[in-house]
């Protein structure tokens, strides 16, 4: 605010010879805040004019104009609304009412307090001030004083000064004393001036009058700077006697001073030997313990983690400067040296014992497991180990090299052992997948790696273990005269060297509970042994740094890239990636043995990709919600990769089979099987995949197989000869439609109404085709009636026409009698019984429709007869009931 006065005053009221007093900030009550200022002033001429002044800011805010003003005599009332409670509300009443509200209680009672003195000072007539606190209201304004109006003000209001009581009754004795002091102002003055000269004379003769005194006081002040020089002097005199005490306080003084340096050092002294004892010192137990603790059993593990910890804080200590130059701590340094390599290479020695230990120990367990579809439990090992935790963080971080060399050891053997485990347990699976005797047999006679059925699944894969062979083994389908589809040779269930009549439901069950678990056994058997590998040789498995490793080491290869030989552990991220080295080095054989293991089911039965692709897609998930990172993860994910490609070879193979169809030239097609066995496909991956991950897999799977089945059968039902291509539509398609409702298949919606499309069209072409031929003349006849009618022949001249007069006319409706009729109707169900097959059942269907069909040609015939031959009176010798008879009794007989 003080610089906002300021600016107001050297841009607005300067200029026009004006003083600010007081300023408050103020917006209008009750209105959209707009804040302005109102300003009490005072002119600096003669005579004095007292204003309120309204300033406010410009529109672009870069300065103030002056925007109206109020004389402080046309001020009747300031209402301040409530003398008690602060109210930033005030009233001024000029020749109207102005509401104001200040920004703040004080300035608006600072502005006040300023009104009321100005009108106290300047003007007769005062202003009434309502609802103000009497504080603010002073009794009169100080006189004799240098003051601003408002108290706070460094400057005067004006130089003039008014005269108190006391003056006013001085100058009124004094006036009276002179009779001219009014009318003759001049010679009162030149009086005055008189008197002054007189009293100015009298005060020099006073001064004068008492030089005596002066020279008193003078002589006095000589006296005491007498006294002061005899003080000096004996001050002096007891300086001289002081001076030899002063010489011998120094000499005790220097004396302490060294006694206490010699203090103080000798404390220093024992402080820094009490240091390297308490933190150089190596109790005889621990010294004990790291030679000769027993690291097999419990309590020396636990002796031997206490001394290595104590063993590993004296060795880290934080040596003070010069500490390092004694020769104590060298050799207590080097001793400490001495016992962590001895120890460090006791404790290796001892750990790849263990290992070695492990190996064999296990391998002893591995007959019970031979014949059960499990693997050896590794807990008791891991739990037997991780006593040895600790002591192996701690030779991880005093000498990295042996740790280096342990981690390399555990993989090795390690490594061997679950190769072992891993191939057993699936050779295990391999045979309850075949389930033959014979195999089983040469398994328990023949080595591992001859088994037969190793053999025979190696014999399935290439060096990536993917399918290399021929798919020219593979059967064509072939449509038979017999009417049970499963005997028909080659369906599409047989995609390898069985035939369709050997697999079932139950044996795809079996395989699916062999393969889920064998993917049970692994899932838990590697997580063990990723969480062992992280706790025992103190990896960073589950915390995510980012970045990538830029050093990291070749396990695989047994060599490492970066040599330890400072000591220094490797970073978290090469941590993690060391867990996933470890892993991969340790289950290098999970990966083609399950990639055999899925070659064997899928030459079993290729729809056991179905089954695969579902159960590894969800351990997959299942794994990546452990850690995406992880062996597990990357190793099954891999495998999917695998199971998805061989699922897709299974769909196109049996879109390739469709394309192979070959039908018999003597027997009628029927369902072609290739319809048949999508509806056994739909139904089964339908059981499979329900609430499955890979949903999506199978819908891009329906749709690349519906389009196959739609384009196959319309090309079987232009191959056929025996069959009519109507019926070859008809019924395979109403038997796509069939399927598609009843399994309700939302990615097959669009496919389900087309095959009801073309089911209902060639269901009419087939019916409008198949009545064309008994009442072949009839037919004849009224179409060339229409064709004449299409020409531009009038309807009534028809009967005009030579070759389709009444006489014609007659002929031909002569030609068909009632008993004509149904002999040629009872001839077209023969016909059509002979084209339909029995599976599909639309005897019936088709019969209804026929008759339907005959009923609206009978109807447009008669309605041809009453338009073109009108009054002729001829008419059909049967009708319509007579239709719906033959129809009744024939489908009855039949």
């Amino acid at each position: 605010m003080t610089a906002i006065k300021h600016a107001l005053q050297r841009d607005i009221f300067t200029p026009n010879d004006e003083r600010l007093l007081s300023i408050v900030n103020v917006c209008k009550a009750g209105k959209k805040k707009k804040n302005c200022f109102l300003c009490a002033t005072v002119t600096t001429e003669r005579p004095v004019q007292v204003k309120v002044v309204k300033v406010k800011k410009s529109d672009k805010g870069d300065f103030y104009k002056r925007q109206i003003a109020w004389t402080l005599r046309d001020l009747a009332v300031v209402d301040a609304k409530d003398a008690i409670k602060e109210n930033p509300e005030f009233d001024l009443h000029f020749e109207k009412i102005y509401k104001w509200v200040a920004s703040s209680t004080a300035e608006k009672n600072a502005f006040i307090s300023c009104i009321w003195k100005l009108n106290q000072r300047y003007l007769r007539k005062k202003i009434d001030f309502v609802n103000v606190s009497s504080q603010l209201l002073e009794e009169s304004v100080p006189s004799g004083e240098n003051q601003s109006v408002t108290g706070g003000d460094e400057e005067a209001v004006d130089e003039y000064q008014e005269l108190n009581a006391r003056e006013e009754q001085d100058i009124e004795i004094m006036m009276e004393g002179c009779e001219y002091a009014i009318s003759n102002a001049e010679a009162f003055a030149e009086r005055l001036s008189r008197e002054l000269q007189v009293l100015d004379g009298a005060n020099i003769q006073s001064i004068m009058a008492s030089e005596k005194q002066v020279n008193i006081l003078m002589k006095l002040l000589d006296d005491a700077l007498k006294e002061v020089d005899q003080i000096e002097l004996k001050l002096s005199s007891y300086e001289e006697m002081l001076q030899s005490v002063k010489e011998q306080m120094d000499q005790i003084s220097e004396s302490n001073h060294l006694i206490h340096l010699s203090n103080t050092n000798n404390v220093k002294l024992l402080s820094e030997i009490e240091f390297l004892v308490n933190h150089l010192d190596l109790a005889k137990g621990h010294i004990k313990a790291l030679q000769e603790g027993d690291l097999a059993s419990s309590r020396g593990i636990e002796a031997c983690t206490n001394a290595a910890d104590a063993l590993l804080q004296c060795m880290n200590v934080a040596l003070r400067p010069g500490h390092d130059m004694l020769l104590a701590v060298k050799q207590q340094q080097q001793r400490f040296s001495d016992l962590r390599e001895h120890f460090a290479r006791r404790l290796a020695s001892h750990l790849n014992n263990v290992f070695v230990q492990q190996g064999h120990d296990q391998s002893s367990t591995l007959a019970q497991h031979s014949v059960e579809l499990t693997l050896p439990n590794h807990h008791p090992f891991h739990r037997d180990l991780l006593r040895y935790a600790k002591l192996m963080e701690w030779l991880k971080s005093t000498d990295y090299g042996k740790y280096e060399g342990l981690t390399k050891n555990y993989m090795d053997y390690l490594s061997r052992l679950y190769e072992r485990e891993i191939k057993d347990f699936f050779e295990v699976a391999k045979i309850k997948m075949t389930g033959t005797t014979k195999e089983s047999k040469k398994f328990a006679t023949l080595p591992r790696k001859e088994s037969a059925v190793k053999q025979e699944t190696e014999s399935l894969h290439g060096s990536s273990g993917k399918l290399t062979g021929s798919t020219s083994s593979l059967n064509k389908l072939s449509v038979q005269s017999s009417g049970n589809r499963r005997s028909q040779s080659s369906s599409l269930l047989d995609m390898g060297n069985m035939s369709a009549s050997d697999l079932d439901v139950a044996d795809r069950t079996k395989f699916d509970k062999i393969f889920e678990q064998v993917l049970s056994e692994l899932e838990p058997l590697c997580l063990a042994e990723q969480d062992f590998i992280s706790k025992f040789f103190k990896l960073q498995q589950h915390q995510s740094i980012p970045g990538t490793m830029t050093e990291a080491e070749d396990l695989d290869g047994g060599t490492s890239s970066r040599q330890h030989n400072s000591g220094t552990p490797l970073p978290v991220s090469s941590e993690k990636d060391m867990i996933r080295q470890m892993m991969i080095k340790i289950f290098r054989c999970i990966e083609p043995e399950l990639n055999n293991l899925i070659a064997l089911g899928d030459k079993i039965d290729s729809f056991n990709s179905l089954y695969m692709l579902v159960k590894m897609s969800h351990h997959v998930w299942t794994a990546q919600n452990v850690d995406p990172a992880s062996f597990l993860s990357t190793t099954l994910g891999n495998v999917l990769v695998t199971v998805k490609r061989n699922f897709d070879k299974c769909i196109s193979n049996q879109i390739r089979q469709m394309e192979e169809v070959k039908i018999s030239k003597k027997s009628k097609v029927g369902i072609l099987p290739f319809v048949a066995e999508f509806e056994e496909f739909a139904g089964l991956a339908e059981s499979i995949f329900k609430n499955a991950e890979r949903r999506g897999d199978l819908d891009k799977a329906y749709t690349k197989l519906i389009r196959g089945v739609f384009v196959n059968v319309e090309k079987v039902a232009n191959e056929s000869q025996k069959t009519p291509r109507d019926v070859v539509m008809m019924e395979n398609f109403h038997h796509i439609f069939a399927t598609l409702s009843r399994l309700k298949i939302s990615c097959l919606e669009a496919e389900k109404k087309e095959a009801k499309q073309k089911y209902t069209d060639h269901l009419q072409s087939y019916v409008i085709y198949s009545l064309g031929q008994p009442l072949e003349k009839l037919n004849h006849f009224f179409e060339g009636v229409e064709a004449r009618v299409a020409q531009g022949i009038r309807e009534e001249e028809v009967s005009y026409q030579l070759a389709f007069n009444k006489q014609e006319l007659r002929k031909v409706i002569k030609e068909y009698p009632g008993k004509e009729v149904k002999k040629g109707l009872d001839n077209l169900y023969k016909k059509v019984d002979k084209h339909l097959c029995e599976e599909e059942n639309l005897l019936q269907v088709v019969w209804h429709s026929m008759q339907d069909e005959f009923i609206r040609q009978y109807k447009h015939f008669e309605g041809l007869i009453a338009r073109c031959y009108p009054g002729s009176g001829v008419t059909m010798e049967f009708t319509i009931q007579d239709i719906l008879d033959y129809c009744s009794s024939i489908a009855q007989s039949h």
